[in-house]
């Protein structure tokens, strides 16, 4: 008997032991057919047998050179933010949750088609493996990722549409305060105004207009800093991907393979809209009037955790939804719903499907999924054909109602009438002046002539709005040829500030007619009746400009409605010649006060410092940093060079802008040339840590090694996933 007992037990621990090595088991499998290999930059290049071992190889390397922003991006994502940060951050996790819950991206998952759960589980399975083989890294909070995680990008790019979704407004109506009073929603738009423009660069360049006959695109994205990591990821499928990823995604984001390059802007157009409920109870349950009919809102309860001290508490929320989508906030005395694209699965598939194309027809065909929601892309291949798609989730509207504001849910004739088509949509192929643009601009402008035409289109489906990123990509694509990759890369750094063109000779045009004269402010004034509007290191007349354009658009008198352009050009036109004076005089006194004398060059002012891993740096001005010359996409630059201005310091640190850039060319063999900011690892030990910097600053790119001879050469580390 007790012989029988152990043997049963010898087979049940057996069996437990053979359970418990499954999923270790299938690690292992993925990380004998999976090779990666570091180049002299650190950059990945990943080699699968599949793509799902390709997948599960990008996931470790991503998590080798930056484990905690793979992790903060999914924290986030998932509405579990105010477990780590505390009872500030609810809102940000109860917007998640309003738009899909856990068992919601579960069922996402299980409903995706096989292959795609395929890249899921290999997601999952490279960050835990990575976790399993580095006991030291010590998550804050995800110490296991799971393959329904990745329903939570919106489209492709993490933040996207959700981020447009105001968490105060859902603050104020779960708070009963239920409104957000104006002043403040005024004031919000000013600081947004002085923030670094979001968006990015995209110019492909035909071959008509190219010394080597070729096709060119520049990937210019603008994003904050180490946002995404450099990847090369390659299987036996088909896939062969170059590019930026951001923490945590399994494809490449914005990019190239050997025969397609793809470069995505933010797009303005209306993609997301606001439906006014007509909200009643009746027999103790909430309806909406809808039509002739009353439908019943669907009601639930949100339960969030949220880190007070050294322990975890909870808060329970209503959760409330029509057909429309999520009540998020109250507007004119009536509840809102906030509709935008949720499709999780089919915005899955296109993201990675769009890595694997080989030329326009099967690109074009991969737009008609239409989750692309909050892009435009500029395109270039092999074939020698240019596009730009403008935007691609587009709902049709009733063109009788003004969506740029909260309809009424209650008249069935605002519903969304399905998407348009990609053809209904804007669209540039192959202009026959050679070159596209778009820099987060009207795209009524993006082909000079050959644009697309305003009165062709619903208003909702494009603002008709210019910035001086756009006009300066203009100026300099206007009668040019005989394009190479160092001269495409030394366009999308050409220092001229158009933004200053008005505001600058405005102000001198103030200090010429104005008595007495304030003498204190006639050499300042000297440098910028001289300066030529380009920035530099030793620009003193950037110095000047930046501080006095910063200041003047956050305190100048005003029309309301302005754009971020139109304000400038008014300050340096309209505005009264003593509010000029009085504003530059301030700039002056600001200078002196933190830099000694207002004679300081920009470089000494405009700086580049990496100190840590963290997320949010801790800049300090007695600690090393390197002068930058470039200047804020606010002003017009191409290589934008956005600051965050809470930093407890004299100096400018840039924190956002150019990030990932790369030209790349299209032929018999693609050649690109790329730059990273800082450098590929978040690790302050790697040496790929800043090994970009300077490079950085001084606009020297690298040579991507695309081709595996090529990365062959530039080998300094070869391994599979889980080798030290």
């Amino acid at each position: 008997m007790r012989l029988l007992y152990v043997c049963i037990l010898m087979a049940f621990v057996a069996c437990t032991s053979n359970t418990s090595q499954t999923e270790e088991e299938r690690w292992q499998v993925f990380a004998d057919n999976t090779t990666i290999i570091r180049d002299d930059f650190g950059v990945p290049h990943i080699y699968g047998k599949t793509d799902a071992d390709a997948v599960f190889g990008l996931l470790y390397a991503q998590c080798e050179d930056d484990f905690n922003r793979v992790e903060q991006n999914y924290i986030w994502a998932t509405g579990r933010l105010a477990e780590v940060e505390g009872e500030e951050a609810l809102y940000s996790d109860l917007r998640a949750k309003l738009f899909m819950t856990e068992e919601e991206a579960k069922a996402n998952y299980e409903n995706s088609p096989e292959w795609l759960k395929e890249l899921c589980n290999a997601f999952a399975d490279g960050i835990n493996y990575y976790l399993h083989t580095h006991p030291e890294v010590k998550p804050r909070l995800l110490t296991r990722f799971e393959p329904w995680m990745p329903m939570y990008f919106s489209e492709g790019s993490i933040g996207g549409d959700i981020e447009q979704i105001s968490t105060e407004k859902i603050q104020a109506f779960y708070e009963g305060d239920m409104s957000v009073p104006e002043f403040r929603e005024m004031e919000a738009k000013k600081k947004e105004a002085e923030l670094e423009p979001q968006g990015s660069n995209g110019i492909a360049i035909s071959g008509e207009l190219t010394q080597s006959g070729n096709a060119m695109l520049l990937i210019n994205p603008h994003t904050s800093f180490y946002f995404r990591g450099e990847v090369h990821v390659v299987s036996e499928e088909g896939l062969n991907a170059y590019g930026a990823v951001t923490w945590g995604q399994f494809f490449v984001y914005q990019g190239f393979n050997e025969k397609t390059g793809w470069m995505h802007t933010s797009t303005y157009t209306d993609i997301m809209d606001e439906f006014k409920e007509n909200i009643m109870e009746l027999d103790g349950k909430l309806m909406y009037g809808y039509g002739e009919e009353m439908r019943p809102v669907e009601t639930s309860e949100i339960v969030l955790k949220y880190k007070e001290g050294d322990s975890l508490k909870e808060k329970s929320f209503p959760a409330y939804r029509t057909h429309h989508g999520p009540i998020t906030h109250k507007a004119e005395n009536q509840w809102v719903a906030s509709a935008m694209m949720w499709n999780p699965v089919k915005a899955l598939e296109q993201s990675y499907i769009r890595s694997k194309q080989d030329g326009y027809k099967g690109f074009r065909e991969m737009m008609d999924i239409r989750t692309n929601s909050s892009n435009n892309t500029v395109y270039a291949d092999a074939e020698g054909n240019i596009a730009y798609f403008h935007g691609n989730f587009i709902p049709k509207r009733d063109t009788i109602f003004d969506y740029s504001k909260p309809v009424d849910g209650s008249n069935p004739k605002t519903d969304w009438q399905g998407l348009h088509t990609v053809d209904e949509n804007i669209l540039v192929l192959n202009p026959a002046n050679g070159w596209i643009q778009n820099c987060n601009s009207t795209p009524f402008t993006s082909a000079l002539e050959y644009s697309p035409k305003k009165s062709d289109y619903p208003n909702y489906m494009s603002r008709d709005q210019e910035n001086f990123r756009g006009v300066h990509a203009i100026d300099l694509l206007s009668n040019r040829s005989g394009y190479t990759l160092d001269s495409l890369i030394k366009l999308a750094h050409d220092p001229y500030m158009p933004a200053f063109e008005k505001l600058i000779p405005g102000l001198v045009e103030a200090y010429d007619k104005t008595s007495p004269k304030n003498q204190k402010l006639a050499e300042p004034i000297a440098v910028l009746r001289n300066w030529d509007l380009r920035t530099s290191e030793s620009s003193v007349g950037m110095s000047l400009a930046h501080y006095y354009g910063t200041l003047y658009g956050r305190i100048g008198n005003s029309p309301e409605g302005l754009s971020d352009m139109e304000l400038m050009n008014f300050l340096g036109t309209e505005s009264p010649y003593r509010e000029r004076l009085d504003v530059f005089q301030e700039v002056i006194a600001q200078l002196e006060a933190d830099f000694g004398t207002w004679n300081t060059p920009w470089g000494e002012i405009n700086r580049y410092q990496r100190l840590n891993g963290d997320i949010r740096q801790p800049f300090n001005d007695s600690l090393p940093s390197i002068p930058i010359g470039f200047a804020s996409g606010r002003w017009g630059a191409l290589a934008a060079y956005g600051a965050r201005y809470a930093n407890n310091t004299k100096k400018i640190y840039g924190t956002r802008g150019n990030s990932f850039v790369a030209v790349v060319e299209f032929g018999e063999k693609v050649k690109a040339k790329s730059m990273l900011a800082g450098g590929q690892s978040g690790d302050p030990k790697s040496p790929h840590f800043n090994d970009q910097a300077q490079r950085y600053a001084d606009q020297n790119f690298k040579e991507v090694a695309f081709y595996k001879e090529d990365v062959l050469k530039r080998a300094k580390r070869t391994y599979h996933p889980g080798e030290k």
